[in-house]
């Protein structure tokens, strides 16, 4: 009974102070403009970290997590090469100190344009300003039994669920006295020839050569079949053709069995139908083929286009005046790029750092200049010391290419910590030809697959 008096005694006292504070979030009224951000990738970071010094907001990130996702490197969790919190950072120690800012977590639900408020699950927020960092998600291209069966990788449970697979299958494989069983068990498709996908072959190759046959020596493991399928011609399609024929080289030279040209027209869980009426027998299947934005409903058709937010030269969504976005989700069309800038980091970093200067222009009654993206290269790797770089000025692949990619990788790492567990990890990886987490965790099960979560 005391229980109920006091949120009782606490509702009537919110009711009464509404205009002191936004009574869902508990947020506190400012004389400053409301700048709401939903996302924490790395658009939404960057863009907070410009902001800090000027203190001309009040700031509130939103995300249904309550960390920093460093994508890039989750195959290596799916690989049992990595910890996830080793690339994940909590979001209120990034921003620790930070004044007038707060971090809520919370799933935004509706964006209300013409009332300048979203809906979330912990209730509603106005804004004067609005950023969508909601990054991106896998894009299964309307295939309703792709999506139901195949495993993606844009989030650290998913990279958990996958390497919980890979494991049992591992341990089933043991059980089974039929070959053709048990090839479904070991085999692994991977669909999608860019960095994820290859990246990800790499991984699975070496973890075949140098960690199972040591841990289950029952297992004849030169009878796992690693396919890579691409629908297109041609591996590494945002690289150069020399990138991609080195990564073929690598590939091949891992036992990476490369299908090129054809697409995947059907899973069912077990069997790959392919576009050639072929068919692939496998119990893990891996969808790297493509992503798209992160749509929240509310917002006019016009305001999106290609699955994404259609932004013009200053980030700001068409149809709004006061919705901007950022990084994956933001579709900026120009000659060169028809359908948006690549959804790389990059991208994200330089357009979080660009809007932050943008908004700071528009508080002091300047114009903001043209966000301009400025390509600073592209890399993959696909295993010990087989690594491609573009940069905009030369080209090179192997050993090196391989250092400048974890040299990159690590830079680009939240926190120092996780900078140092990943650098420990890799040396160690390297010098043992080991990885340390084959740990089945929380088992995967097929009624709880659920892979858009």
């Amino acid at each position: 009974m005391n229980f109920i008096k006091s949120n009782l005694l606490r509702s009537n006292y919110l009711k009464t102070n509404a205009d002191l504070k936004d009574v869902s979030m508990n947020i506190p009224k400012s004389d400053k403009p409301r700048l709401v951000i939903i996302g924490g990738g790395f658009g939404g970071i960057e863009l907070i970290k410009k902001l800090k010094k000027e203190n001309k907001f009040q700031i509130v990130l939103l995300d249904k997590n309550n960390y920093h996702t460093f994508q890039p490197l989750l195959y290596q969790v799916a690989t049992a090469g990595l910890e996830p919190d080793s690339i994940a950072g909590p979001l209120r120690k990034i921003f620790a100190g930070y004044k007038d800012l707060y971090f809520r977590m919370a799933e935004v639900e509706h964006i209300h344009p013409e009332e300048n408020c979203i809906s979330t699950s912990i209730g509603r927020l106005e804004y004067e300003y609005l950023v969508l960092a909601t990054g991106s998600k896998t894009n299964y291209y309307g295939n309703e039994q792709i999506q139901s069966h195949a495993f993606s990788m844009k989030k650290i449970p998913q990279a958990l669920d996958l390497r919980s697979k890979l494991l049992q299958n591992f341990e089933a494989a043991l059980l089974s006295d039929s070959a053709k069983e048990m090839g479904s068990l070991l085999d692994v498709v991977i669909v999608g020839c860019g960095p994820t996908g290859v990246e990800l072959a790499g991984a699975l190759a070496e973890l075949r050569k140098h960690v199972l046959p040591k841990d289950l020596p029952e297992i004849d493991f030169t009878k796992m079949n690693i396919y890579l399928l691409e629908a297109g011609p041609r591996v590494l399609n945002g690289m150069s053709e020399e990138a991609g024929r080195k990564a073929i080289k690598y590939l091949e030279e891992m036992n990476i069995i490369l299908m090129l040209n054809k697409a995947v027209k059907s899973y069912d869980g077990l069997t790959i139908k392919l576009s050639d009426d072929s068919e692939i027998v496998s119990q893990t299947m891996i969808w790297a083929a493509g992503v798209k934005g992160n749509i929240i409903e509310g917002l006019k058709e016009e305001s999106l286009q290609h699955g994404r937010y259609k932004v013009n030269s200053n980030l700001k969504v068409q149809g709004t005046n006061n919705v901007f976005a950022v990084g994956d989700a933001a579709g900026l069309v120009t000659d060169k790029n028809p359908r948006g800038y690549p959804m790389v980091a990059q991208v994200a970093i330089q357009q979080g750092r660009y809007l932050a200067d943008n908004l700071l222009n528009t508080s002091n009654n300047k114009e903001p200049n043209p966000f301009v993206y400025k390509d600073k290269g592209s890399m993959a790797t696909i295993g010990r010391n087989k690594a491609v770089v573009d940069l905009p000025m030369f080209k090179f692949s192997g050993f090196f290419a391989w250092m400048v990619w974890m040299l990159v990788h690590l830079m680009f790492l939240v926190g120092f910590r996780n900078k140092i567990t990943v650098f420990i990890g890799w040396v160690w990886n390297y010098l043992t030809y080991d990885r340390a987490t084959r740990l089945i965790i929380r088992p995967w099960e097929r009624e709880k697959h659920h892979p858009d979560e």
